[in-house]
């Protein structure tokens, strides 16, 4: 994880305001990559630490706000949006788990990976836009009553079907990293033949938990009996979700495969998402990405 987080230079856009910005912001996630593996009393120089990341982000979004509207960048909304999300969801429900865990060790590294993964993508593939170093990536935005449908949607059948309340994370995951995890690929036929792709993403903390409920006696690895039932507990959220959304009538299921945390990002580099939810339900995070063709 430290290798990831080292300075490269093909992080570099060009504009030495917003290329030292993100070399800061990435020097405070190597330190803080470093005092999480301290046993003793990482979790509290870590929480000084997550705190001044946040501060720093957050003047680093308006800074950079300030930049694209002064040169008349015609994605400044999408790109404010992004960063909005990341304001107002990401990382209040970050610091809304660390605190409810009292920074616990697995708090602390869901708020890494997830910080580390998003200022990576973000700009590898944003900010580099905003210079001309790559061209515009057409992120799907869908705000508004359909995104606020699907949510509602999600949140009811969670409940129903793990009996957990659930916090938005973010309403633009991008594949970030959020501990060990299940990926289950569900392709969906249409009446007129066009697919659809769902990626249920749950951590195995959730899964396991599940699990254990279900069959009412702890387990604590992922084998074929987890997996199997994680795979048919994805198929009851797609399901529930398209009664919900009133879809159900209109779709069927062609297949349903597993697939590797390199196939989850390689989808994502291919081709953009339509929706692609974060979810915390306090015991583990879950993730709901759908491509429509």
């Amino acid at each position: 994880m430290s290798k990831e987080a080292e300075w490269n230079e093909r992080f570099n856009i060009g504009v030495d305001s917003i290329d030292n910005a993100h070399r800061k912001l990435f020097s405070i996630v190597r330190k803080l990559i470093y005092l999480s593996e301290d046993e003793h009393n990482g979790q509290w120089a870590c929480a000084e630490g997550i705190k001044y990341f946040k501060s720093y982000a957050i003047k680093h979004f308006t800074d950079e706000e300030i930049y694209m509207q002064s040169i008349g960048y015609k994605r400044y909304e999408l790109h404010k949006h992004l960063h909005d999300d990341m304001r107002y969801k990401t990382l209040p429900a970050l610091e809304k788990d660390l605190t409810k865990s009292n920074y616990s060790q697995e708090s602390i590294h869901h708020f890494l990976g997830i910080c580390l993964g998003w200022l990576t993508a973000h700009i590898m593939i944003e900010d580099r836009a905003i210079a001309g170093k790559i061209p515009h990536k057409f992120i799907k935005d869908n705000p508004g009553a359909d995104l606020t449908a699907l949510e509602e949607a999600l949140a009811v059948t969670i409940q129903e079907i793990f009996r957990l309340q659930t916090d938005i994370v973010s309403e633009h995951y991008s594949g970030e990293d959020f501990g060990n995890s299940m990926i289950t690929r569900l392709t969906y036929l249409s009446k007129d033949g066009k697919k659809t792709h769902l990626y249920m993403v749950l951590e195995e903390s959730l899964l396991l938990r599940a699990v254990s409920t279900i069959l009412n006696m702890p387990l604590t690895r992922m084998d074929k009996v987890v997996m199997n039932a994680g795979r048919e507990l994805s198929m009851r959220i797609a399901e529930q979700l398209g009664i919900h959304c009133h879809l159900s009538l209109h779709y069927r299921l062609d297949s349903s495969h597993f697939i590797t945390a390199d196939q989850f990002r390689q989808a994502f580099n291919m081709e953009p998402f339509d929706y692609s939810l974060l979810y915390n339900t306090g015991c583990g995070y879950f993730a709901l990405c759908i491509q429509l063709e």
